[in-house]
């Protein structure tokens, strides 16, 4: 549902109403921002204003909408593009060095591996500190999946968007650079997380020797 209302709807949108004898530019620009727009904010009424990738979304979709309504030159669009996963790539780094590893929310919390198990597993061992130590390295990867979106962002809307805002043209090249960013940024990444995941599983392999299934939620108890 989230890729259909938020890509895939409005990019049809802006490529094919965008014309004169349809919706026109702005008319179709309007429209196709309000689907993702009202899916960030029922988002956030469901799951609390806490959601803050909701909370981005919406901002990064309105500051889109302010660059076509506005008529601003379309290389802020791009600048836009790469401003705000470059920001969360800084703010994972910030995070981490005040102790705040984010990758901890992510992927080593309770929702996902029994946590108690590992650390029980590695407190035995002696190699918590030696964990930590890779559970860092796993951040710096984290923040690096966000630095390699910044760059693919910018170079997808300087390479496509090259039309003056507030056009037909500029409409069109939106909704194909829209349609692209799944399968050129948003796949890409996605491969990332689960490469940073598998190096976090390796890791309490190697340093608790616990098998998956005694590692993951819903995988055997402690007693097996």
């Amino acid at each position: 549902m989230d890729l259909i209302v938020s890509i895939i709807l409005p990019s049809v949108i802006l490529m094919k109403f965008s014309g004169e004898d349809n919706l026109g530019p702005t008319g179709a620009l309007l429209l196709a921002l309000a689907f993702p727009i009202a899916w960030g904010l029922y988002d956030l009424t469901k799951n609390g204003v806490k959601n803050y990738v909701a909370i981005l979304g919406v901002v990064s979709v309105l500051l889109t909408g302010s660059i076509g309504l506005l008529k601003l030159d379309a290389q802020w669009l791009a600048v836009k593009e790469a401003a705000i996963p470059l920001c969360i790539g800084i703010g994972v780094l910030v995070a981490n060095f005040l102790g705040f590893p984010l990758i901890r929310k992510l992927l080593y919390n309770p929702a996902i591996m029994q946590v108690d198990r590992v650390d029980a597993a590695l407190k035995a061992r002696g190699n918590e500190a030696q964990f930590q130590k890779q559970l860092d390295r796993a951040n710096l990867f984290f923040a690096g999946t966000f630095f390699f979106s910044a760059v693919a962002n910018y170079v997808l809307a300087k390479v496509i968007v090259t039309s003056d805002s507030g056009t037909e043209a500029f409409n069109n090249e939106l909704g194909r650079m829209t349609l692209l960013s799944y399968p050129v940024i948003a796949i890409p990444s996605m491969i990332m997380m689960l490469a940073i995941f598998y190096y976090i599983w390796r890791t309490i392999r190697k340093l608790t020797d616990l098998k998956l299934e005694q590692v993951v939620v819903g995988g055997v108890d402690e007693e097996s």
